[in-house]
């Protein structure tokens, strides 16, 4: 009966994206993917030795955030950092492929670009190496980042504030993000301290779990977390990523909702956090109530998980899910 509900606000949702704009601001990272299939272990160590046959490169981190809006036709503008290297400007060229505004993106001296390299073979990851820096920005790089947040958030529908505990995000930037009167943050464990007073925390349920200490094991740990969220945030709404679970919403007025997964096969969990933020974002920004917005971001899951990578949710994919439950 949901799904039956859902189908007619998605359309309108889908066909007004385009003239929705959101800022995401985060941590920036380029996934570099190296494909492959193994045959034979190595004579001089214990290792598969992958035979390679593809390398590509994506937007990781935050810009998988950007990703998946573009993917839903919403316009993006996006506020981060990258390295003074050549994968930042490969970063650059990426955004700007996928046509995300990267005047908020801005070069830092002293931390390389976030890279994650994977090699995987046979659909199945064999190892992954990062270049990253975790130490917060430099003060003035901070201040740079701040000022332009500050001066663009008011003027868009809503603000994303992805957190990959790689430095970027702090109380400035978020105090500069709500200037917008729509924030919502997937935010780290560590950093949870620094998102008081925004609209919405979505983390997973592990995360969850350690922000509020507590054990989340059955429907009253998973309601002593969310209503801890709440009261820790001081957020209007809190909703809890549970994997093959389903969702859960919390609300300061009292609202709750439990909804399972949709998702048919599960290959691949990897950005779907990215994916439940953005449509979480782009339904309340459409003025979809939060419900019927968690029930979509949850469809939209639904549809990344089948896939390997971080992926995207387009329109036609996720109706196409939709369509079969409003049966």
């Amino acid at each position: 009966m949901m799904a039956q509900t859902m189908l007619p606000p998605a359309q309108t949702l889908f066909e007004r994206a385009p003239d929705l704009r959101i800022l995401v601001v985060g941590d920036l990272m380029i996934d570099e993917w190296i494909w492959g299939s193994v045959s034979r272990i190595s004579p001089e160590a214990p290792v598969p030795v992958v035979a390679v046959t593809d390398h590509s490169f994506t937007l990781g981190g935050a810009g998988n955030v950007a990703n998946n809006l573009r993917a839903l036709g919403a316009r993006v503008l996006f506020a981060g950092t990258v390295g003074d290297d050549g994968f930042g400007a490969h970063v650059r060229d990426l955004l700007r492929a996928e046509e995300v505004d990267d005047s908020g993106v801005f070069i830092t001296r002293d931390r390389p670009t976030t890279r994650k390299t994977r090699i995987v073979a046979h659909n199945q990851q064999v190892v992954r190496a990062d270049w990253e820096s975790t130490a917060p920005l430099a003060a003035a790089d901070r201040r740079r980042l701040a000022s332009f947040v500050a001066e663009r958030a008011a003027r868009c529908d809503a603000v994303i504030l992805s957190d990959y505990a790689k430095g970027l995000l702090s109380r400035e930037i978020v105090e500069a993000a709500q200037g917008c009167a729509l924030v919502l943050a997937d935010p780290k464990p560590q950093n949870i301290g620094i998102y008081a007073g925004i609209t919405c925390v979505a983390p997973n349920v592990a995360e969850a779990a350690a922000m509020t200490r507590s054990q989340v094991a059955g429907d009253a740990g998973l309601e002593a977390a969310g209503i801890g969220l709440l009261r820790l945030v001081r957020c209007r709404y809190a909703v809890i990523t549970r994997g093959e679970h389903g969702m859960a919403l919390f609300g300061s007025d009292g609202e709750r909702l439990q909804i399972p997964s949709v998702a048919r096969t599960v290959y691949d969990v990897s950005g779907a956090g990215d994916t439940v933020t953005a449509v979480l974002a782009l339904g309340l920004a459409g003025g979809v109530p939060i419900e019927q917005s968690m029930q979509l971001a949850n469809f939209a899951a639904g549809v990344v998980v089948e896939k390997l990578g971080t992926a995207t949710a387009s329109p036609q994919e996720i109706l196409a899910l939709l369509a079969p439950a409003a049966e």
